[in-house]
């Protein structure tokens, strides 16, 4: 029996069980990994469907990026432009806020655009100035960033002035405009009369009108009211009003309008008469312009006043007709040569014919020393800015260039 192999029966069913014990012992492992990953994918599976795409983990977004504040010119900037060289802007953000401020802390008026990433000045800068621009931004989450630069100005080369009248602190005549004579002439217009704010107590409209390229007046559609007072604010320092040649001027002018005198000269019935406040307080006889030298029609206002000056004919092109160097009393109302002014020389003129060279005379004395002569009285009663109004003349009406005469304008051709 020994040495025999066993067959059959009982030894093969020994080796069928081990055959099932190794099989089971190189296969338990696995399936209890592959158990584990199916409860991994199904619990991932469930955390994707209940969250809607959110993070499983809970890890945090980065921040967003800060705002960025540009300003233009970049600091230490020299000789910067007065006009078109600042700018403030944003990216990334809004601007929550920019002042702009010279050296002694006056400000700088600008504007945010609606979508605030963008600023700029309202008006031009001064020259040879130095500013200081600060800016800040947020972006969308509220981080703040902030930005500052200073810089400096041009010194202009060539400049230009605004000569001007009345003068500050003056009582005038209803009829007195603000004019202003520019040394140079202007060809940005619309940026010089934009520097020039006219305001008035008690408020009236007040347009500005351009003669030429070197003159703009400003007046009110009709004659200022007694008391009004009139302030010019000139902000030209620093304006273009050509190709590299730039304004100076950073001045205030306020005057005040006194009682309302209007004369109105017949001259067809050599008569003066006078109005103050609407009611006639004169009448006086006076002698215009002669056949040949008649004087202009029009509204005139009297612009200069002399106690007694010369008058050449040949300043006016008359030639050698007169040389007169002691005329009293006498009131400019044109440029080229109009005045209202005593007269001695005339004899029996005076209310009866006209004989002078354009001008409108009145009896005087030589000597301008009567108080009591109807040229002094006159001299002595008016205001520069006061209105001579001469009517029935066989000449044209005076051109409003012509002296401060703009009212001979229409008010609709005046704000053309």
């Amino acid at each position: 029996m020994e040495g025999r192999p066993i067959s059959g029966g009982a030894a093969d069913e020994r080796r069928g069980a081990d055959r099932r014990v190794a099989h089971r012992g190189r296969t338990g492992p696995w399936a209890l990994l592959l158990g584990a990953a199916l409860v991994l994918v199904t619990a991932c599976s469930g955390a994707d469907s209940s969250d809607g795409g959110k993070d499983g983990g809970g890890a945090k977004r980065p921040p967003a990026p800060k705002a960025v504040v540009t300003i233009s010119p970049k600091d230490g900037a020299d000789s910067v432009d007065t006009t078109g060289d600042l700018r403030v802007s944003a990216s990334g953000g809004k601007l929550t806020g920019v002042t702009v401020e010279d050296a002694k802390g006056h400000p700088v008026e600008g504007t945010v655009a609606d979508d605030g990433r963008s600023w700029r000045p309202e008006g031009h800068l001064a020259s040879a100035t130095t500013y200081t621009v600060r800016a800040s931004a947020k972006n969308a989450e509220g981080a703040r960033t902030t930005g500052k630069s200073t810089f400096k100005t041009l010194r202009p080369k060539n400049t230009f002035v605004g000569i001007f009248t009345p003068e500050d602190g003056s009582e005038v005549g209803v009829g007195m405009p603000f004019s202003l004579h520019f040394t140079r002439g202007i060809t940005h217009p619309e940026d010089v009369a934009r520097s020039i704010r006219i305001t008035t107590e008690p408020s009236v409209p007040v347009k500005g009108h351009w003669f030429g390229n070197d003159r703009l007046d400003f007046r009110p559609e009709h004659y200022w009211k007694p008391g009004t007072k009139v302030t010019a604010a000139l902000d030209l320092d620093g304006v273009e009003g050509r190709p590299g040649v730039y304004g100076t001027q950073a001045k205030s002018v306020t005057f005040t309008i006194g009682r309302a005198q209007v004369s109105t000269v017949d001259a067809e019935k050599h008569m003066m008469t006078v109005e103050r406040d609407g009611k006639v307080v004169r009448k006086v006889p006076i002698t215009a312009g002669g056949t040949g030298h008649t004087t202009y029609n029009g509204q005139m206002v009297i612009s200069e006043k002399y106690r007694v000056t010369r008058m050449n004919g040949e300043t006016v092109g008359f030639g050698g007709e007169y040389d007169i160097k002691d005329v009293p009393h006498a009131m400019r109302l044109s440029t080229s040569g109009t005045f209202i002014h005593g007269n001695y020389w005339s004899g029996g003129a005076f209310g009866n014919y006209n004989a002078s060279h354009g001008c409108v005379g009145l009896r005087d004395v030589k000597g301008a020393w009567d108080k009591k002569q109807p040229a002094a009285w006159f001299y002595d009663h008016s205001l520069i800015g006061d209105v001579v109004i001469v009517k029935n003349s066989p000449d044209k009406q005076i051109q409003p260039d012509n002296g401060l005469n703009g009212w001979n304008m229409s008010w609709a051709d005046w704000t053309k």
